[in-house]
């Protein structure tokens, strides 16, 4: 799929995991990516503070519309904390293990959203190297948390500590090892139009990567036009009946290797008795799930 599609198809609809320089916000990054790549659209999927590096994956014209689909996986960081006192590698171990697991945690004074007490689930935090008062640390978390207010808490218990450097190498499925600065997709863009396209194609994630984090369905040839229209997706849509066991709500459609859109099966009455659907009784029961986008 992604060697069959030409570079300017590829654009409005793809993905550049990108390595976030510091220095500058996530959303002058992403508007970076999108002038050196001439698209009219870009977002990302998760804020990086001004000061924090690494993996920021910007999304591309239509692929903007999944940001939300990407942006809930669980983050990895690596960073550096300073503690405000001594206090041996056994002890401070001791106590980022009680962080490990649900927690509560409050939104820093400087952020966008309200501040009240969210719960949050720390998969692992853990000492990578001890430097007298500097340590190295590894933390794998829930999207939603914020490291250096997760570090501010542990000083609290500890006698105070604060995040001086801070790292994120994986957001769900996108990896630092895979990411490129935004140097590198300058020249490969340059090259491109040059008709020298290879290191642009290997940057350019098609969006379609999204049946990866939610359940793919594949539908019948008749049901694309409909369904391209915006038509409710239906159960003698889909080539194989759907699992009852199956709890998703949303469910990326494909026709083969073409992606049709998302769809939701949370739907409300006042959807599926709208008199804007044009059908009987019987068909509204047949609906597994209402458009959220479609790739018409």
């Amino acid at each position: 799929m992604k060697q069959e599609k030409p570079i300017s198809e590829l654009l409005e609809f793809s993905i550049i995991n990108v390595d976030k320089p510091a220095g500058i916000t996530s959303f002058v990054c992403v508007d970076r990516v999108r002038k050196i790549v001439g698209v009219k659209k870009a977002g990302h999927t998760g804020t990086l503070d001004p000061l924090v590096t690494g993996v920021l994956p910007v999304l591309l014209n239509r692929a903007t519309r999944l940001s939300n689909y990407f942006m809930k996986k669980d983050k990895v960081y690596v960073g550096k904390m300073l503690l405000h006192r001594d206090i041996s590698e056994k002890e401070l171990k001791f106590f980022m293990d009680n962080f490990v697991g649900k927690i509560m945690q409050k939104p820093p004074v400087k952020s966008r959203v309200k501040r009240v007490l969210r719960e949050r689930i720390v998969n692992k935090f853990k000492i990578i190297k001890k430097d007298g008062r500097v340590v190295e640390f590894e933390s794998d978390v829930q999207a939603g948390t914020y490291i250096r207010k997760l570090i501010s808490d542990l000083g609290e218990k500890i006698g105070g500590a604060h995040m001086i450097e801070l790292r994120r190498i994986k957001a769900g499925m996108f990896s630092i090892n895979e990411s490129h600065t935004l140097e590198q997709i300058q020249e490969a863009y340059n090259k491109y139009k040059k008709d020298d396209e290879g290191d642009l194609r290997k940057m350019l994630i098609p969006a379609e990567i999204v049946k990866q984090i939610v359940t793919s369905l594949q539908v019948k040839e008749e049901a694309v036009k409909g369904l391209l229209n915006g038509k409710p997706l239906m159960k003698e849509d889909l080539v194989s009946a759907l699992s009852h066991d199956n709890e998703n709500s949303n469910f990326a459609v494909f026709f083969k290797e073409k992606f049709i859109g998302i769809y939701n099966s949370n739907m409300s009455s006042e959807f599926l008795n709208s008199k804007n659907l044009k059908m009987t009784d019987n068909a509204r029961n047949n609906i597994i799930a209402k458009a959220e986008f479609v790739m018409n």
